[in-house]
Order: structure tokens, then C-alpha cells, then sequence
């Protein structure tokens, strides 16, 4: 079986679709996908369907669910498959467990390869971090369980999803900042932070990534139009890290040029000297 949730949810056995229709069972699914080969309680899974007030009929009703998922598993498998329904979708201990094979749930893969890429970005081994954050990226079709009614838990398991994506994206772009691909990002950059239009992360990897393509005067803009957005949406200024930054590029510091340094460090630098300044 497979389960795809970092976009529309996608259930399949042997190549045939599993997935129910009616919005229930789907966040059933998709939480005991996510969640796979651990016990979740069936209190738990109550709560995420109907929230704090559960209906008189509510266990009754959760078990209907599940076997109508086992019942779709089962007509997949066929007469002679060595694993049953009641394996792949076992109960356990007043709950339920999803015994998941290794890479068949996408959520799960994306991690696994997140894992290893921050590993390698934190050893310094650039290439390969930006190998493995981009095959874990790929894995992804749209927003997290994009067509999922939510509950509480799904909400969060979404959320955190969405969230790691989008810091694995920073990473990656930092390991490709080091290697030196500053023209290259550009264009990616430019879009991500028109989506991400408060994010400042991104945007200080943008005013470094432009700056040295030799694109100063577009850095500044990018700076520019994240403080319009910091003082509209929020009443704020940008981050004092990003104003050093700022500095810098109006000044042409030259720490701005050691292509080798990620953005990070950067800013950390500009940190322990208090400031960046200008020159001229």
C-alpha cells in the first residue's frame, strides 16, 4: 500500500486506488498514514473527526469507517496476498495502527531524506545536502492534504509539514548560496519571497544571492519591499540583523564577496561586529 499526503490524498494498492470518497474516512486515513506504525488511540481519532463534542454513535461510527477501509484494501489485494487487511490496518490496544512498509507513505519519505540533508548541510558536505533536500522536496505535489477536511491533529501534522518544507527549502538554498550558485537562484529566490512576502529569511538569502550576481540596486529593492510589508501587516521594522544587511549592501562591505559564506553566517558576522556600517 501507498499512501501520498504532501498534496491531494492519494491511497493505492497495487496500483488501484483505496482512498474513500466521504470526507471522514479520508482524515481517518490520512491521520493513521501520517502516523503510521505507531498505536494512535481511538480517543484520539474521535477527537480529530468530531472535535470535543462526539456524537452518541461515536465509536460505533469510527469502526464503520475503518472497515470500509479495510474492505477497500482487501478488494485491491486480491485473493492471494500474503498480508490481509486486518495486518496493514491492525488494531492494537484500544486503538489502531498502520503497518506501513518502508518508503510507502511520502510524508514519511520526505522526512527521512530532510533528516539526512541537514545532517550533511551541518557537516559541510554542500552537494550532498542539496542532492537529498532536493529529492525530498520532489516528493511534494501541492500544499500538505490539500483536499483533507482537518481536524485538530491533521491540522497539525499539516501545518508542521508545510512548515518543515519551507525551512528545508532555506536550507537547501543556503548550501547552494556556499557552492556559489548566486545567479542561478535568483529568479527562484525572487518568486519565493513574493510568496513569502514577510519572511525574512528568505529575504536576506535574496539581497545576497542578487548583491552578488552583481544586482545591488534589486537587493535593495527586495529589503525595501519587505519593510513596506513588516510596518503594513505587522507595525514592525525589519530585524536589526536584516538592517546590518541593509547597510552592508548600500556600503558594498566586502564580506558581502566571500562567496563561500553562507548567508547565515552573514548575518552572524555582521551580529559580532555590532553592525555592519557604510563605506563612503
Amino acid at each position: 500500500m501507498e499512501v501520498k499526503v504532501l498534496g491531494a490524498l492519494e491511497a493505492t494498492v497495487n496500483g488501484e486506488s483505496i482512498a474513500p470518497t466521504a470526507d471522514k474516512p479520508r482524515q481517518l486515513l490520512a491521520l493513521l498514514a501520517l502516523s503510521a506504525n505507531q498505536v494512535l488511540p481511538a480517543a484520539k481519532l474521535m477527537e480529530e473527526l468530531w472535535g470535543e463534542d462526539l456524537p452518541r454513535s461515536a465509536t460505533t461510527t469510527l469502526q464503520t469507517y475503518i472497515l470500509r477501509i479495510r474492505r477497500n484494501i482487501d478488494d485491491a489485494l486480491g485473493a492471494n496476498a500474503v498480508r490481509g487487511s486486518k495486518e496493514i490496518l491492525a488494531t492494537r490496544n484500544g486503538g489502531y495502527l498502520m503497518d506501513a512498509l518502508p518508503g510507502s507513505v511520502d510524508a514519511l519519505e520526505y522526512e527521512r531524506f530532510a533528516v539526512a540533508g541537514r545532517r550533511a548541510f551541518d557537516r559541510g558536505e554542500d552537494d550532498t545536502a542539496v542532492r537529498l533536500f532536493r529529492q525530498g522536496l520532489a516528493l511534494w505535489r501541492g500544499p500538505a492534504l490539500v483536499d483533507t477536511c482537518a481536524g485538530r491533529f491533521l491540522g497539525i501534522e499539516a501545518t508542521r509539514l508545510e512548515e518543515s518544507r519551507l525551512g528545508d527549502v532555506e536550507c537547501r538554498i543556503e548550501a547552494e548560496l556556499r557552492l556559489g550558485l548566486h545567479a542561478e537562484l535568483a529568479a527562484e529566490l525572487t518568486t519565493l519571497i513574493a510568496r513569502h512576502p514577510l519572511h525574512e529569511g528568505l529575504h536576506a538569502q535574496c539581497m545576497v544571492a542578487l548583491y552578488r550576481a552583481g544586482r545591488p540596486a534589486r537587493a535593495l529593492s527586495a529589503y525595501a519591499a519587505l519593510r513596506r510589508n513588516l510596518v503594513k501587516e505587522l507595525g514592525i521594522d525589519p530585524s536589526p540583523r536584516l538592517r546590518n544587511l541593509h547597510c552592508a549592501i548600500l556600503g558594498g562591505d566586502p564580506v558581502l564577496d566571500g562567496h563561500d559564506t553562507t548567508c547565515r553566517r552573514v548575518l552572524d558576522l555582521f551580529v559580532c561586529r555590532g553592525g555592519a556600517g557604510t563605506r563612503g
